[in-house]
């Protein structure tokens, strides 16, 4: 069974992703951190991602670097409980991969076995690859990030636009090309020129899913909370706010704050 264009069919999977990417249909993907979201995310979504992201927006983090190992198998964990048709994906967090192969593949191990992830993330180019590879080989689907890679932040100086030069470029499409024969499924594609993001994208038989890198990737991923207007740390240009919940929940907090002082809250009908 699949995902068809209209409705849903089945529970998504690697062969469904590749099924999409050759028939030209777009995977929609989007972050969750917990249970509550990850219900709501699960009637819609292709792909959930359990992003290490949630260091930024569920602990207060500046970077993506404090985050866990544990943090990232219980928040899988809550994320589980609620998914059941799209396929779930857990970041491999800072230092969980870049040791060693075998490291990797025993931290991948128990994002499945502990947290119920299906697959995992890591970024990175031909760096990574001996680990892509010794996690495929046991069986574990792995998804590969290029291009603006959050690990990577200190060393890059800044949040800017990934592969703008040349050689840069030349360098993620040999990356992209290294990480499809190491045997990941997919490769999201953050904060690159779009130009470069449609050739990578053609030049790959696995989809790809794009993040700030134009309309031209086989899919797309956001963090939720800033498509939902609730993040509000940063601004990301190729975030595009479907709603601003922030002024929402602050205006129905304020009034809670003024009815519990008034005495309006509780009414007789909400009492016993």
């Amino acid at each position: 069974m699949e995902y068809g264009t209209d409705e849903r069919k089945g529970k998504v999977s690697v062969r469904t992703l590749l099924k999409m990417k050759r028939k030209g249909e777009k995977i929609s993907a989007l972050t969750a951190y917990d249970a509550l979201f990850a219900s709501f995310l699960d009637e819609l979504m292709d792909i959930i991602l359990v992003g290490d992201s949630l260091g930024m927006v569920m602990a207060g983090y500046e970077t993506t670097i404090p985050v866990t190992m544990d943090q990232m198998i219980l928040h899988t964990q809550y994320v589980r409980r609620e998914v059941h048709h799209a396929m779930l994906v857990a970041d491999m967090p800072f230092m969980s991969y870049q040791i060693s192969p075998e490291e990797a593949l025993r931290n991948a191990g128990r994002l499945l076995q502990e947290g119920g992830a299906e697959a995992v993330k890591l970024e990175g180019g031909r760096s990574v690859a001996e680990a892509v590879r010794r996690c495929v080989e046991t069986g574990i689907p792995v998804m590969g990030h290029l291009g603006l890679t959050p690990q990577s932040i200190h060393a890059f100086g800044g949040w800017q636009t990934r592969a703008k030069s040349r050689d840069e470029a030349q360098r993620l499409k040999e990356d992209a090309l290294t990480l499809q024969d190491a045997g990941i499924f997919s490769l999201v594609l953050e904060k690159v020129p779009a130009a470069l993001a449609e050739e990578v994208t053609q030049s790959l038989d696995i989809p790809t899913i794009g993040i700030g890198a134009g309309p031209k990737t086989d899919g797309q991923i956001l963090v939720t909370q800033d498509l939902l207007g609730m993040y509000e740390k940063m601004k990301p240009r190729f975030v595009r706010k479907y709603t601003e919940l922030a002024g929402i929940i602050r205006e129905a907090l304020k009034q809670y704050h003024q009815d519990v002082k008034s005495g309006a809250f509780p009414s007789e009908e909400e009492s016993f």
